[in-house]
């Protein structure tokens, strides 16, 4: 396969996941947004966590939120978890890897927080504790998964949404979730700010 075939293939795939996950997801997409808002409405955080290319889309929303996702507007209150490396490496020395999220959402998350939760793949036992402890203190969850939904579907609650990209692709799946990250964003700030 040529080069050029090979590009091709990248964004006929991606273009393809997308669409998918468009005609699956837009309503869940949806209904994330709202109970991030509510969320927002009534003094409560976002909490965000990943691993690897899933922490990125983690501290995208996070930043988002802080800063300013197109327009400028007042600062929302979100963390990303897996922002302090200090932290991390701290708590993956002393006890393990799999409670660095667990240990800071216990010190830092409230009941009626929303947990973002992203993992593109099935090994992420972090963001799987995560998830327990966020139900402990009673703290929402929104899931942005992808393949079957790895560890992470199973611990789900009624409550919780998970946002379940339909490919088995990790690149693509990590595609994905970026453009459910925009859509969340440019949502929050279209429900809070154009009324």
């Amino acid at each position: 396969m040529s080069l050029q075939n090979r590009i091709i293939n990248h964004f006929s795939d991606s273009i393809q996941v997308q669409q998918d996950t468009l005609n699956t997801l837009s309503e869940v997409i949806e209904m994330a947004s709202v109970r991030l808002v509510s969320a927002l409405l009534n003094d409560k955080k976002i909490i965000t966590c990943g691993n690897g290319r899933s922490a990125i889309s983690a501290q995208l929303l996070s930043s988002a939120m802080l800063n300013q996702f197109e327009r400028s507007r007042p600062a929302l209150p979100a963390i990303a978890l897996n922002a302090d490396a200090a932290t991390i490496t701290a708590i993956a020395n002393i006890a393990h890897f799999d409670d660095v999220f667990a240990r800071q959402l216990r010190a830092l998350g409230q009941s009626g927080d929303v947990l973002v939760a992203y993992a593109d793949d099935d090994q992420a036992a972090n963001v799987a504790k995560a998830i327990i402890a966020a139900h402990n203190k009673d703290i929402s969850i929104i899931a942005l998964t992808g393949k079957e939904g790895g560890m992470i579907a199973p611990l789900l609650s009624e409550s919780d949404l998970e946002i379940r990209v339909p490919s088995h692709c990790y690149a693509h799946i990590q595609e994905a979730h970026i453009i459910i990250t925009h859509c969340l964003c440019d949502l929050i700030d279209h429900q809070l700010f154009d009324s």
